[in-house]
């Protein structure tokens, strides 16, 4: 491997910000190195604002719906957001926003579920416990 720094080449000392192969003058990097990356971003962003909005939206349904922290049809409320979430998602494919919902797995919907419940709990909590009404 001629023109590449024996120290980038061994990684020995390599600080986390420095480009994994270097060349005298260049940095040697994989064209869809940045494509990926973004995209990858776009979809954590997505997918985490529409789980986040989704459990915010269920609350202040809850709120409307149910007749306090008892009432069952608070949780369903929460189920249904949960599971509308999926199609949506396959809406925004076709939209044009790659977000990869085949390659969705057991940690995604986990994930999905959890963030959603999460607001939803925090958010039907306040509400409850203010005594606002929507």
């Amino acid at each position: 491997m001629e023109g590449i720094s024996g120290r980038a080449a061994g990684c020995a000392g390599r600080r986390g910000n420095e480009p994994l192969l270097t060349t005298d003058s260049t940095t040697v990097r994989m064209a869809t190195d940045t494509a990926e990356r973004r995209a990858a971003h776009v979809r954590g962003v997505t997918v985490t604002a529409i789980a986040c909005l989704a459990g915010v939206a269920a609350a202040v349904v809850s709120t409307v719906a149910a007749d306090g922290a008892g009432d069952i049809l608070g949780v369903y409320i929460l189920a249904s957001a949960v599971v509308v979430q999926f199609p949506l998602f396959k809406l925004f494919e076709m939209a044009g926003i790659d977000l990869d919902t085949d390659d969705f797995g057991a940690k995604d919907y986990l994930y999905i579920a959890f963030m959603t419940f999460s607001l939803w709990f925090v958010c039907w909590t306040i509400l409850l416990t203010t005594g606002a009404s929507v």
